[in-house]
């Protein structure tokens, strides 16, 4: 009579880290591996505040499955699973590169299956269902089949309070105070584990990029949890009214500050949309919060991930604006004292303190100006992936070449996000002790932003001419009497 064959351990990545992951019915008696590599760390440059959320999480995983675990620290991956002596289960990872990767080491009989990826509530070939042969996307048409596939927010076939976006009731400048006033974001506590962690950090010769700082963000269920409760309870209410706004004194303002948690996937998408909702039904937030809130994860976050690897790996190669120039020092240095306007220099200066801003600094300053300034796509992209501490490889590529720096030539957004300073001006509260005027476009006071607008209008006038979105801006330009004098001031300005 023989036993029962002991089923082959669970091989977990940094960012597979949820119960969802580890302790589904499929691996309930299985044992978990955990590795941490150095090369992995050593490969690219990436904040320091990011190589401290993943070693803890790690570890504190580690920690809190007991003797289910093994946790290897070893230079590769290779080397502990060679000499942990046993093939490995393991699910798909997150990147082209890392799937690749186990592809090969299941080929070698390290890894005995690789399974989907469970941490989004679309699964792969369901979308590949239901996108088709299509090569252009929009998100609002993803989002609504969301909707309706995973019944949230919705009231029969209908959507709950009868439309499906309330966008256009979550725009509101902000208040004419320094911040929101509204309840503390819920914040961790650090342990001996994250204390083990800085000393190693500080030990090893690599060259992170920002700063060290206390951590910030959830790395175990429990914090999640916790940050997710915190947020639903006191802040998702007032979340959407001044979620695309920007208050220099109060930077997490009502955002969930969820994305690295759920993007080391230790909360479940639909549990944390099935909370939200929740906070409708019973009536502690209203519909337009709510649906703002929710419209990020059901739809923008999946959407994201899927067009990732819809798009294929060409797609980080995609220039359409033929954008070639290479980012400057103060900004691969995250050098906030070498620019004078105050919205680029306080967000370079959020991400090298805590390698966070939310979706409006990243959109509408960052990619802003280097939409203007005709950086390059495919170096910016890797920027937002090394300096973010919730960015990694599937995150940026299409938010970067797609949404912000539209040069997919419109295969996911309908066309370029950009403004001259009057936007910032409305929608933060930068402008009011800038150097900068943000009304003027020439001269020493000239705003960068209100300038790179017309010589960005300019330099692709024939695209936003044909676009019905953009050409009222190719039109306005058309009556700009210092046109001359505002592209050859632009051409050679050397101070942001």
């Amino acid at each position: 009579m023989t036993g029962r064959r002991t089923p082959d351990p669970l091989w977990l990545f940094a960012d597979q880290l949820g119960p969802h992951i580890h302790s589904a019915p499929a691996h309930a008696d299985r044992e978990v591996v955990i590795i941490e590599s150095t090369a992995a760390f050593a490969r690219r440059r990436g904040h320091r505040q990011k190589a401290h959320l993943l070693m803890s999480g790690m570890r504190h995983l580690a920690d809190g499955l007991g003797d289910r675990a093994q946790f290897w620290q070893a230079d590769g991956y290779r080397d502990a699973l060679e000499a942990l002596g046993r093939p490995v289960v393991v699910h798909e990872p997150s990147s082209r590169a890392a799937s690749s990767f186990v592809h090969d080491l299941a080929d070698e009989g390290l890894v005995s299956e690789v399974l989907p990826n469970p941490s989004f509530a679309l699964s792969r070939s369901d979308f590949d269902e239901w996108a088709g042969d299509a090569d252009g996307f929009r998100m609002e048409t993803f989002y609504r089949s969301q909707r309706r596939r995973f019944d949230v927010l919705m009231d029969g076939d209908d959507p709950t309070g009868g439309r499906w976006n309330y966008d256009r009731d979550n725009r509101e400048p902000p208040p004419k105070k320094a911040t929101l006033g509204v309840g503390e974001p819920w914040w961790p506590t650090e342990d001996e584990i994250d204390e083990q962690v800085r000393a190693d950090l500080d030990a090893m010769d690599l060259d992170f990029s920002g700063v060290d700082g206390p951590r910030l963000f959830a790395v175990t269920h429990e914090e999640a949890q916790s940050a997710l409760r915190s947020f639903l309870d006191t802040r998702l209410q007032s979340f959407g009214t001044w979620e695309d706004a920007i208050m220099a004194q109060d930077w997490p303002m009502s955002h969930s500050l969820l994305s690295v948690p759920l993007n080391l996937s230790l909360l479940h998408p639909l549990d944390v949309v099935g909370d939200a909702e929740a906070a409708v039904r019973d009536g502690s937030a209203d519909i337009a919060a709510t649906e703002g809130f929710i419209r990020q994860i059901l739809g923008w976050r999946e959407f994201i991930w899927h067009l990732y690897w819809h798009f294929g790996p060409d797609y980080t190669a995609s220039n359409e604006l033929d954008a070639h120039t290479p980012l400057p020092d103060w900004f691969h240095d995250l050098d906030p004292d070498a620019v004078t306007a105050a919205c680029l220099s306080d967000t370079l200066r959020g991400v090298r303190d805590r390698g966070w801003v939310h979706h409006i600094p990243r959109l509408m300053i960052l990619g802003s100006h280097a939409l203007q300034r005709g950086y390059d796509p495919a170096e910016l992209t890797e920027w937002f992936r090394a300096h973010f501490v919730d960015g990694f490889d599937w995150v940026m590529p299409v938010n970067v070449i797609g949404m912000s720096q539209h040069a997919d030539g419109g295969r996911m957004a309908t066309k370029p996000y950009t403004s001259g300073g009057a936007y910032i001006s409305r929608m933060s509260d930068y402008c009011g002790t800038c150097d900068y005027n943000p009304k003027r476009r020439i001269g020493d006071d000239a705003c960068p932003f209100t300038a790179g607008y017309w010589a960005f209008t300019h330099r692709h006038r024939s695209r936003l001419e044909a676009n019905h979105r953009t050409a009222r801006a190719v039109s306005t330009m058309g009556g700009l009497t210092d046109l001359d004098a505002l592209l050859e001031q632009e051409a050679h300005r050397e101070v942001f």
